[in-house]
Order: structure tokens, then sequence, then C-alpha cells
């Protein structure tokens, strides 16, 4: 199964495919970062994203794209702006026909490192590790995208992911009820 990871940002798109290999091994395919300048106009920054994102799914024609849940911030820009790539993201790998799955930050981390508390140097530690990078993916977009893809191939090869729907997992669920619960008085 080939992976593509996408963690949503309006300035920075981390982007990272991999190849899932025997007894839970993944490989490196390519991992980047598309950049949008923060004082040009949304729609060409959206469009510059889409690009991008069509090329890497045509150059690497990966059989699922994975991208991070959008989030709850105090930065109500910063959401919106995380929120329309993610929707740009969704919306080319349908044209495609490549299910899309949608993972929550706290899935991520407990699939890569064992724990949904992990900070974000373990995570991009132990996506260095997994792949066997001599040293972890730069910015932290990228490594997060490659943390993505790695946690939708395990899923998947537990039997857990849900390919081809955007509908919530089970952890998901489970997020998402912790959060509401945190709200309650």
């Amino acid at each position: 199964m080939r992976v593509l990871g996408v963690d949503p940002g309006l300035t920075r798109c981390g982007l990272g495919v991999v190849d899932s290999l025997s007894s839970r091994r993944v490989a490196l395919v390519d991992v980047g970062v598309s950049r949008t300048p923060p004082d040009a106009a949304l729609a060409d920054r959206l469009l510059h994203i889409a690009t991008e994102l069509d090329d890497w799914l045509d150059r690497y024609r990966p059989d699922a794209v994975a991208v991070e849940q959008v989030f709850a911030q105090r930065n109500l820009h910063t959401v919106m702006g995380t929120s329309q790539v993610m929707g740009v993201a969704i919306l080319a790998a349908a044209r495609r026909g490549i299910p899309v799955a949608v993972h929550t930050p706290t899935e991520v981390k407990a699939a890569v490192s064992g724990s949904g508390r992990a900070d974000k140097a373990q995570v991009q530690a132990m996506v260095a590790r997994i792949l066997g990078l001599p040293e972890v993916p730069k910015p932290a977009d990228a490594a997060d995208a490659l943390a993505l893809a790695i946690c939708h191939v395990w899923r998947a090869a537990a039997g857990t992911a849900a390919p081809g729907t955007s509908g919530p997992t089970a952890a998901q669920r489970a997020w998402a009820e912790a959060e509401r619960a945190t709200r309650r008085p």
C-alpha cells in the first residue's frame, strides 16, 4: 500500500509518501512542503497548494490519502486556512477515486510514538527512526505528513482504518468524546 500523508496548512502544507512493507515496516518514498506566501490572495494560495497536490497524486499514485483532522484552536484564522487546505486535499483525492482517511492528531501520535500525549519532538524522532532516516525531516510539517501516512498504513494493516470513508474512526469518536467531556461543567 502507498499512502500520501497531508498535514494541511495554508502557509506550509506537509506532504509525505510512504510504502508499506512486510512486518509493519514502511519505506520513505518522498517528503516535502508546499509553501505559500502569507500576503498572497487566498485563491492564489489554495490554487498553488491544489496544483502541488495534483502533481504529487499524479506522480506517486497513492492507494490512499491520509489527512490530519482540523482541531479547534484559539486562532480562527489558522483554523479556517487549515480547513480550506484540508478540503482541497480531500477533493483532489476524490477526483481520482482515491480513498481518503482523516486522522486526529492524538490518533497519529499514539500510532507513531505509542502515546497520544507525545510532543512534536517525540513524534518527529519516531518518524525518523521508523523510516531509518539519519535526521528528522524538516520542517515539522514534513515530519507530520509522514507520521500521518505511517499511521494510516499501520491502521490499515491492523484492519482499523476506514479506507474510502471520511467518517470518524473509533479512535476519532473517542477523541471527540474526550474533548466534549473536558468542556462539560
